[in-house]
């Protein structure tokens, strides 16, 4: 009897080891209309995944959104069979909608952020006169992650490293030998995020990209959008510490901070508002969830005059 039980006891200490090193599986959604890549990542020993930065379509004209991009991920995570622990945000996008409800609705999970989206939403709250209704507490999301935080995908451990500069919520989720660092660096030939929305700065963008750059030299890295740089016919999406550290073009090679700042600062001076900014900020601050109908049970989205 005791022999039976310890050995039930070793099998099931078997089952819940922790992967920290391991591969996962990582399975890229490019967005043709927002150049935005979402990511399913499966942990290798079983069929448990994340699902990293989700799109929801949305035609500006008309004010209508649809899931068709959205449904391409879901029905592949129901094809191969996967069970969906954490949908996760690299952080408030200005430039897609996020479909984290819809993606929690279809497929369960829970959704996590950086604890910073509370800074996001008072900013955002007051250029779009929310009112008292709308919590800046981050209670929209399921999990407000912090620096060094640790999750689970099965067997397979993540872990968080804050990265602003683009945002103030900006992370970065380091799962096994992948980085998913969002928008706070793209492909060498193509740079860094911009860092002239509220709250951001050229200098703090470099010291996060510092950090990511101090990951092992063969860390996978995966970037939340491509545009393909000039000179490149493919859009690309997956890169490494080593290729960003020697070759990205704002930061590689042992360029300095005091260079990157002059050179973001100009660059950022030169760029016109992201087109979806204004209905993404709205949502994505709500964790992809509309505002509340008015009293005609409709939806609305304000547009700011002069506050952006």
């Amino acid at each position: 009897m005791c022999l039976a039980r310890t050995y039930i006891l070793r099998e099931k200490m078997t089952e819940v080891v922790m992967r920290p090193n391991a591969k996962p599986d990582v399975r890229g959604f490019f967005d043709d209309a927002t150049n935005t890549v979402t990511f399913v990542v499966k942990d290798p020993g079983s069929n448990t995944c994340a699902i990293v930065d989700s799109v929801l379509d949305f035609d500006y004209a008309s004010g209508r959104t649809d899931t068709q991009s959205a449904d391409r991920v879901i029905a592949h995570v129901r094809d191969v069979g996967l069970d969906v622990a954490w949908i996760l945000e690299t952080h408030v996008h200005a430039d897609h909608l996020s479909a984290a409800p819809y993606f929690q609705q279809q497929l369960g999970g829970k959704i996590g952020i950086g604890e910073k989206i509370t800074v996001v939403q008072d900013t955002f709250g007051k250029i779009f006169n929310e009112g008292t209704e709308f919590q800046r507490d981050g209670s929209q999301f399921d999990q407000l992650f912090k620096e060094g935080d640790t999750f689970e995908i099965g067997a397979l451990k993540g872990s968080v490293l804050h990265t602003p500069g683009h945002t103030p919520a900006c992370l970065t989720y380091v799962i096994g030998d992948a980085a998913f660092v969002g928008d706070t660096l793209f492909m060498p030939d193509f740079g860094t995020a911009r860092t002239d929305f509220p709250g951001g700065s050229a200098e703090t963008l470099f010291a996060s990209i510092q950090k990511i750059l101090t990951l092992p030299d063969d860390t996978r890295v995966f970037v939340g959008h491509d545009y393909k740089a000039p000179g490149r016919d493919e859009y690309a999406w997956e890169t490494t510490v080593a290729e960003e550290r020697a070759r990205n073009v704002h930061v590689g090679a042992g360029k300095s901070a005091e260079e990157f700042v002059k050179m973001r600062n100009a660059r950022d001076a030169t760029l016109g508002m992201p087109k979806l900014i204004v209905p993404s900020l709205q949502v994505n601050m709500r964790a992809g969830q509309m505002p509340p109908p008015e009293d005609d049970g409709s939806t609305y989205l304000k547009v700011p005059v002069n506050k952006l």
